[in-house]
């Protein structure tokens, strides 16, 4: 049975809700099969969990194993139930029900395997509350304080990745803020180019890359395959060399902040906006101009691009929004972001912006689906609202989805106008 699902959230006109889009695109047992081979490998890689992680393919399988071990005993105990005891009809709905749970555990486990809903055991029930770590520093500090490395790991389907020359290199790495003073993991893609001889006196454009919520920065490495696709447009010629610094959109799990500047709250989108350029720059050889910075995002990471791009065109170049929102909501996830400040939350209205704040000379991207989506309308809105200097450009697909599958679609054109709106020296 082939399954596979996205959960991810649907914005509408002074609302949203969180839909589970299916697509019949990943058979299960092409998944075992596929990546059986990352958890029984010679070691793991960096930011591969433990074997009886929640998405090891170890796990997975015992629950494939169970599911059809307990099918095979149902049909086999079932006539020893045929009776209308009430022993009888409790071994009929144990097994029933015990079969359908493995069942369903199997096929979750898949999908969070594909799209990493989840990053572990203590994510999925809710246990993963560790907030973003506050640290001082002296003025003026160093790449070394700002940026930490915590692993290295190679590309996923990339051939030759083993090679930094050849495939690149993804880092799993803390940011730290001087002036938000929030601390945050991101993985960092760098291009085969960062590494070859003839490259190494260049600097090169980043972009920042932001999930939607909730979700992991793995995300974007496993599910959006970021990195592969930036190596494969670059290798064809239609993209430059980039560098991605790949992060999901929450600094204080598990709390949704929209990046907004809470007042005496986490100040996100100064983290997003300020302090994650300036460190990145310092530590890798990355330019400091607007021009060599842009910020993609999907869903809520989205909303966040394009609102960073809008806001700060002093740091940032371009900025594209895959099925965007348009402006920041309040709701369970969120709390209260902005403490009655109403000029706070006017402008974390991105249609609210291009009405009453000069324009600014920044390139954006927007996407959606004339079928599927619910920000359609909202996007035409946007699109007729821009005025020059600000540009505005949009991949509006047939059909689509709030899910991976569709901006699977939406991110190789989207890599490729990035690239073409930063430069290098």
């Amino acid at each position: 049975m082939a399954g596979q699902f996205a959960l991810s959230r649907t914005l509408r006109t002074g609302g949203r809700f969180t839909q589970i889009s299916q697509n019949l695109s990943q058979n299960l047992s092409w998944n075992l099969s596929q990546n059986l081979s990352q958890d029984f490998g010679p070691g793991r890689k960096c930011g591969q969990e433990h074997p009886m992680g929640l998405k090891s393919n170890l796990v997975l399988a015992l629950a494939a194993s169970l599911a059809l071990l307990l099918f095979i005993g149902t049909v086999w105990l079932w006539p020893r139930f045929a009776g209308r005891t009430w022993r009888a009809v409790l071994g009929r709905v144990t097994l029933l029900a015990a079969t359908q749970a493995l069942v369903f555990s199997t096929v979750g486990l898949s999908a969070n395997r594909t799209f990493e809903f989840y990053a572990s055991w203590s994510d999925l029930f809710g246990q993963e509350r560790q907030m973003g770590v506050v640290q001082d520093h002296a003025a003026g500090g160093g790449a070394s304080t700002l940026v930490k490395v915590l692993g290295k790991q190679r590309v996923n389907h990339v051939p030759g990745s083993s090679e930094p020359t050849i495939g690149g290199q993804i880092q799993r790495v803390e940011i730290s803020g001087q002036t938000s003073r929030i601390a945050s993991n991101a993985y960092v893609y760098l291009p085969p180019e960062y590494f070859q001889p003839e490259y190494e006196d260049r600097t090169f454009p980043a972009s920042v890359v932001i999930t939607g919520f909730p979700g992991t920065a793995e995300n974007l490495l496993n599910g959006l395959r970021y990195p592969a696709t930036a190596h494969e447009q670059a290798r064809k010629g239609t993209m430059r060399p980039m560098v991605l610094v790949m992060l999901r959109p929450t600094v204080a799990p598990p709390r949704d902040t929209e990046c907004v500047d809470v007042p005496n709250g986490p100040q996100t989108e100064t983290f997003f906006a300020q302090d994650l350029p300036t460190a990145i720059s310092r530590h890798y050889r990355v330019g400091e101009k607007p021009e060599n910075w842009g910020v993609i995002g999907n869903s809520t990471g989205g909303y966040c691009a394009l609102k960073i791009a809008v806001k700060h065109p002093d740091r940032f170049a371009a900025g594209a929004g895959l099925s965007a929102g348009y402006k920041a909501p309040q709701d369970r996830d969120t709390g209260d972001l902005f403490h009655g400040d109403k000029r706070l939350e006017r402008r974390a209205d991105l249609l609210w912006l291009l009405d009453h704040e000069p324009p600014p000379p920044v390139s954006l991207l927007v996407t959606s689906s004339k079928e599927g989506e619910g920000n359609y309308r909202d996007t035409l809105r946007l699109i007729d609202k821009v005025r020059p200097p600000t540009r505005v450009s949009s991949i509006i697909l047939e059909r689509g989805g709030h899910n991976f599958t569709t901006w699977r679609r939406e991110i190789p054109p989207a890599l490729e106008w990035l690239s073409g709106r930063l430069s290098a020296t």
